[in-house]
């Protein structure tokens, strides 16, 4: 694959995954040496399985200004790949050649599909590198005489993401899944403990699909909110034509305006108090539970496998050894925890913002 990096002009991505910087600032250094760092690690070279990922690497690495326009180029590259291999298939349907077609359409199918899980895991790293977090390299490697601990744990980092709301919610999740409670004491955080690695392994899997969910949740919350205030001063009859227009702007260009907005409006709208998240969960029926909790694409099942296998699993087989036990502090648990929440949040933003250029095989 080629770096796409001339001026042509290239399919954009959303707003939600392209750099957060001024107008006048350069790519942060600090950022290049967190991505520098992490790709020396093994693991990275595990995850990243095909030449389109590789060669994101390299320009992530030396011209990460571009990185964004080249991913964009990418994505349209392979979405007109597959779109043409399929339209060959469909057209020699009936004819000699259609069994030949077919293959080529289905492995075409399955070279895109690891190209673009491939730029959907740089563009989560490339988000956690924004926060100057490097991801966990594989937890063998993190072990120092006999004990795992990940240092520095960089909580202040990985809470940063989140309003106080939502980070409420998060720290409940991780005093549910490894006791330790936000007002916890120093001594309680660098208190030792044993868990199995297939059981950590759970519970990190389990809490990238939390994050995944909160942050399904919190979009649906302010989406309603938003065409709330779109509608609260329409006539009746223009309410519909609102609440179906432009869904994508209103999710990618509104929401972080929704607060200014409300603060705008006349007193009397303002009587009836937002919906707090938590409350707003709670009254979900089993249905809209499933619906936000469920991963929408296939790539993002096969990413969370692969990520946790690389990160859980041996270095040489990347199999998981049911029986082995883990020495650590509750420190190293809660970063681990911290990382998947905020893995499956940025892994929401990626898929919705990959599936705009290239469609994603619905789960």
């Amino acid at each position: 694959m080629e770096y796409c990096l001339s001026h042509h002009k290239s399919p954009s991505l959303p707003s939600t995954l392209r750099p957060h910087r001024s107008h006048n600032s350069s790519f942060p250094r600090s950022a290049v040496v967190s991505i520098r760092a992490t790709t020396r690690r093994k693991r990275s070279l595990t995850v990243i399985a095909g030449p389109a990922g590789k060669a994101l690497i390299g320009v992530l690495l030396n011209h990460p200004q571009l990185f964004h326009l080249s991913v964009a180029d990418e994505l349209k590259h392979l979405a007109d790949d597959r779109d043409a291999a399929r339209n060959r298939m469909i057209r020699s349907d009936g004819s000699p050649e259609a069994c030949l077609h077919r293959r080529i359409a289905q492995l075409k199918e399955n070279e895109c599909q690891v190209a673009v899980e491939d730029i959907m895991y740089l563009l989560i790293f490339y988000k956690f590198s924004e926060i100057k977090v490097p991801l966990v390299p594989r937890l063998s490697g993190c072990v120092y005489n006999g004990r795992l601990e990940i240092w520095p744990p960089k909580d202040w980092e990985l809470e940063s993401i989140y309003s106080f709301e939502v980070l409420e919610i998060v720290r409940e999740h991780i005093a549910a899944v490894i006791g330790l409670r936000a007002n916890s004491s120093i001594t309680d955080h660098w208190a030792i403990t044993t868990i199995a690695k297939s059981a950590l392994s759970r519970i990190y899997i389990a809490s990238i699909l939390y994050g995944y969910f909160l942050k399904s949740a919190l979009l649906r919350l302010q989406l309603e909110q938003c065409v709330a205030l779109d509608s609260q001063d329409l006539p009746l009859r223009q309410r519909t034509t609102v609440q179906h227009h432009g869904i994508k702007n209103l999710l990618f260009g509104r929401i972080g305006s929704i607060q200014s907005e409300s603060q705008s409006l006349d007193p009397s709208s303002q009587e009836k108090k937002p919906e707090n998240l938590k409350c707003y969960v709670m009254g979900f029926d089993p249905e809209t539970l499933q619906r936000c909790a469920k991963l929408k694409s296939k790539e993002a099942t096969s990413l969370i496998e692969n990520h946790s296998s690389a990160l859980f699993g041996d270095e040489k087989t990347g199999s998981l050894d049911d029986d082995e036990v883990i020495l650590t502090s509750f420190s190293s648990l809660k970063r681990l925890v911290l990382e998947a929440v905020a893995f499956g949040s940025f892994l929401w933003e990626t898929e919705e913002c990959v599936n705009t250029v290239y469609k994603l095989k619905e789960n």
